[in-house]
């Protein structure tokens, strides 16, 4: 991680660290950055969540685009995903999207995708944090050299949606659901997605003002939408997070069904299809031991990578798959787009499940999940302490032999946070009881080693 952006682009609270100066700043070196690249007069997308400071950051970031030389295509409220995408379908050089995902309203952040709609390679976050840090002036323009707004936001946002919906596989038809938009960025667009097939719909949680986005509703706060679902015998209840690149599904009697196994009924029905490119799924290692199980038994290869989706991606490209995830909801379909997106991945789960001709509860029961407990244990101190304390010899001889202590098949993974003061540790084992036992016992142990 740098000193700006960590594992998901710059990430804090609105002027308390993040603010509108930093914001212009991050413009006026994108640009630059962008223009090293050989892009004369860059182009870039800019869109963002319904937090209240959403507005402040944007105008910011767009004068700093505009002093560097850069023009700007506006899109507004709009989800992460549709950022991605419409910066690869647009030709612009980069986009940009101010967000805090999942977070609460106070907080917001800025991350940028390339012109293919990738997330920007560290080697380019490098430079710009360089120039953040003064290593050169940071470039003002005057007159019309000055970069403007090209006014297409509206136009390419259709084109998202339509790209969306045209996803579905098979029909989606005759089911009751209802869909939970977290008051963020899917507000805006799910109701013009999911409204296109012949299903009763409704959407709660859709509308923001600024400060309820993620607020006790959305993929983190699932209890809302599980009452919901039963009270009003709905198929399925659908949530997304404050950007709308998680998905988080509850089945008819208001029970979750998870990141884990939504990728594997989608991947197995991509695998009966033959779309399943090297018959293979990237999960990540926080991936329960029950998705294990499910992909050995139907011949999917499952190959875990390092928690965050910037790993799921790097290995997905790098074996040529087309399916990875996170137990959180966050997708890829690599086929489609580039980076995680809730409202595509509930399209194909909602074409997988019509396809089934089963009820929620019996397709989600087919992937098992083994007792799964999580921890986390707050640092004092910064990266620097979280990382000295998964650096004790005897703290890691102590963890394997806990692990090695469960008996039958059972999991240990502890692990410093990327973008919070924490370690978290999970534990799966065959019962409840024992998997909150060993994870009681790890997070003693380990505050006993960082409070000797």
């Amino acid at each position: 991680m740098g000193k700006y952006f960590g594992t998901d682009g710059i990430r804090g609270v609105v002027n308390a660290g993040l603010n509108a100066e930093l914001a212009f700043r991050v413009g006026q070196a994108a640009a630059m950055v962008l223009a090293e690249a050989g892009h004369e007069r860059p182009v870039f997308t800019i869109g963002k969540d319904t937090r209240i400071s959403g507005d402040m950051l944007e105008s910011a970031l767009a004068a700093g685009l505009f002093t560097a030389g850069a023009d700007v295509i506006r899109l507004g409220v709009v989800p992460t995903p549709a950022v991605a995408y419409i910066t690869a379908q647009s030709d612009a050089d980069a986009g940009i999207v101010i967000s805090a995902s999942h977070n609460p309203y106070p907080d917001n952040g800025i991350k940028i995708f390339n012109a293919n709609g990738f997330k920007l390679s560290d080697e380019l976050e490098a430079r710009i944090e360089a120039l953040l840090d003064g290593e050169e002036e940071l470039k003002i323009c005057r007159g019309g050299e000055m970069g403007r707004f090209i006014d297409r936001g509206g136009e390419y946002t259709k084109q998202y949606i339509e790209h969306i919906v045209s996803c579905a596989e098979g029909e989606i038809a005759g089911l009751k659901v209802i869909i939970d938009c977290a008051n963020g960025a899917a507000s805006r667009t799910a109701s013009k997605i999911f409204s296109r097939f012949p299903i009763s719909l409704e959407l709660i949680q859709d509308h923001p003002d600024g400060c309820n986005i993620n607020d006790g509703c959305g993929s983190t706060h699932m209890e809302l939408l599980s009452r919901m679902v039963t009270a009003g015998g709905y198929d399925i209840g659908i949530a997304f997070d404050g950007d709308a690149d998680r998905c988080l599904v509850m089945d008819e009697c208001g029970e979750l069904v998870d990141g884990d196994k939504i990728m594997g009924i989608i991947g197995r029905s991509m695998l009966q299809k033959g779309k399943l490119k090297g018959n293979s799924i990237v999960a990540t290692v926080m991936s329960n031991l029950g998705l294990h199980v499910f992909s050995e038994e139907n011949g999917i290869t499952l190959h875990c990578a390092a928690v965050g989706d910037r790993n799921v991606l790097a290995k997905m490209l790098e074996g040529g798959y087309n399916l990875g995830g996170e137990q959180s909801g966050h997708m890829i379909f690599l086929d489609d787009v580039t980076t995680g997106d809730g409202q595509l991945t509930a399209v194909k789960f909602l074409s997988v499940l019509c396809a089934s001709g089963k009820k929620l509860s019996e397709l989600a029961a087919e992937v098992p999940a083994f007792p799964q407990v999580l921890q986390n244990i707050r640092v004092e101190g910064g990266n620097s302490v979280k990382e000295a304390i998964m650096k004790n010899e005897q703290l890691l001889r102590e963890i394997k032999e806990a692990e090695a202590a469960i008996p039958g098949q059972g999991r240990v993974l502890v692990r410093p946070s990327g973008t919070e003061p924490l370690i978290r540790v999970m534990v799966e084992a065959q019962t409840q009881e024992l998997a909150e036992q060993t994870a009681e016992f790890l997070t003693k142990l380990i505050k006993n080693h960082m409070n000797p």
